[in-house]
Parts: structure tokens; sequence; C-alpha cells
């Protein structure tokens, strides 16, 4: 069985507020000094679907493939670590600053160029956006299914069958392969590669692929061809006034509380 997982680096969930800053002129967050970027944390429940899928099967191929600089390498490493085959890094000058619908076609062509797939697996959404958009456009442009928010995944010949996670319940789909299918957090945890495995995956190449290699132009990516233009990006201010009500007793207090809201018009 041959998969295609998709992965994405993001900055870091766990970094402190204090440390998150977001140039509001070039509508970009700034990286936090000395905070590491870390995988998106629904894509290593990708990786493990993709790899529970090949034992399952008896063999095939799981090709890890990611969008982003040259340190998105550690995003792709990491499901080499678990057990993928190969990877592929999409990295160009080129990538910077598209929207989802851009990111959606390069990772469509790209996995046009790797050839013939049976499914793709990617996380339910990357954590930095958390739009959830990108499978839903990969597989509008290879014209196969979309199975969204996976905690189980089976395949049987030509069909792949989903258990879905709903906001009251669960739901159990099947599609026509080849299909893409977004994995969450529900699907469990994945597997910890050994220090053996990490070793093993250091020495593996990853090809890297420009936009001229997908056939990109120069009229498909970039901020002046963005589908969805990015309009402003900030950090809320968020403020808090605090008034103490004063009183002798806990009566007074209740009345001059009453007192408050009835002069503000709140009763």
């Amino acid at each position: 069985m041959n998969i295609i997982v998709c992965v994405k680096q993001i900055p870091d969930p766990e970094t402190p507020a204090s440390s998150f800053k977001v140039d509001e002129a070039a509508k970009k967050v700034i990286p936090a000094q000395g905070i590491a970027p870390v995988v998106n944390p629904y894509d290593p429940q990708a990786t493990e679907a993709a790899l529970r899928l090949k034992d399952a099967a008896g063999g095939g191929k799981v090709t890890v493939v990611s969008l982003g600089p040259d340190s998105a390498r550690d995003a792709i490493k990491h499901a080499l670590a678990m057990g993928a085959d190969e990877g592929v890094l999409l990295s160009d000058p080129a990538f910077e600053d598209i929207d989802n619908f851009q990111t959606a076609r390069a990772l469509a062509a790209a996995i046009q160029k790797i050839g013939e797939f049976d499914l793709i697996l990617m996380g339910r959404a990357s954590a930095d956006w958390d739009m959830g958009v990108v499978p839903l456009g990969v597989g509008t442009l290879l014209g196969v299914p979309v199975v969204t928010v996976a905690k189980s995944v089976e395949a049987d010949g030509s069909k792949v069958t989903v258990e879905r996670v709903l906001d009251d319940g669960f739901q159990k789909v099947e599609a026509d392969l080849p299909a893409i299918v977004t994995v969450s957090n529900e699907f469990g945890e994945p597997r910890y590669p050994q220090l053996r495995q990490i070793m093993m995956a250091a020495k593996k190449t990853v090809q890297v692929w420009s936009a001229a290699d997908l056939g990109l132009g120069d009229d498909q990516l970039g901020t002046a061809n963005r589908a969805m233009p990015l309009e402003a990006l900030y950090q809320p201010k968020v403020e808090v006034n605090v008034e103490v009500i004063e009183g002798d007793s806990p009566e007074e207090m209740a009345r001059n509380l009453a007192q408050k809201l009835r002069a503000a018009k709140l009763i």
C-alpha cells in the first residue's frame, strides 16, 4: 500500500505568551528566540495511521511531504524515525506568504509528481492557524474524496473505512480509494522513535523540490495571487477593569453592587 503523509512544522504552541510577538506591519509572527519550532501535534497521528495501514497490508511505502523552510526537514525526519520510508521537502522563496489554497496547490502538484498512491493522510488541522482547509483543497485539485477528523482508519482492497469524530458522537463512513483522510488526536498516541531509529533517519536523504520542479509559476504563487488576502495579523489586547464594592456588611455590599448595576443600566 502506497501512502503519502503530509506534515507541517509550526511555532511551538507551548511558547509563553510573553515570548510571542507579531510584526503587525509585515503581518508575520516573529519567531520566539531560543524556542525551536515543532511538528504540528496532529501530524504524528497521521504518520502512525500510515504505518499501521502499511503493516496491515503486508508492505508498501510511506512517503512524507512537507512544505516550508529548510528547518521543516526536522518534521520529515521525525516521521522517518517513526518508520516512514521517504521524505520530500517543498522549499522555495516563492512559497513564502502563500495562503492555504496555494499550499493545497503545491501539495497536490507534489503528490502528482510522486506518482500513484492509495491514500493520503494529514493531521486534522495545523495548530497554528487551525483552519483545516488544505486537505479539502488537495482533494478538490486531485479529484479524490476527503474524509475528515478520523479516530480510526482501515483499508480493505479498493475502499477505506473511517470512524469520524462528531460533536455529539462518532460516525462510520466508507470511501473509494484513492482518498484523503485527516487524522485527529482521538486516533491515539503515536509511537515514539527510539535512538537507533532517530540515527537511521538522520542518514536518510530528503529530496528537495522547488516551485519550478512542481511546474508552479509566479502567476500562481506570492501574495498577489492569494485567494484569501491577509488583512491584518495582530495580538488582541485584553483589558480588565476591576472595581471593589465596599461595605460594612454583606448586605450593604449587595446594596452598593445593585446601585452600581442600576446606574450602569445593567439591571
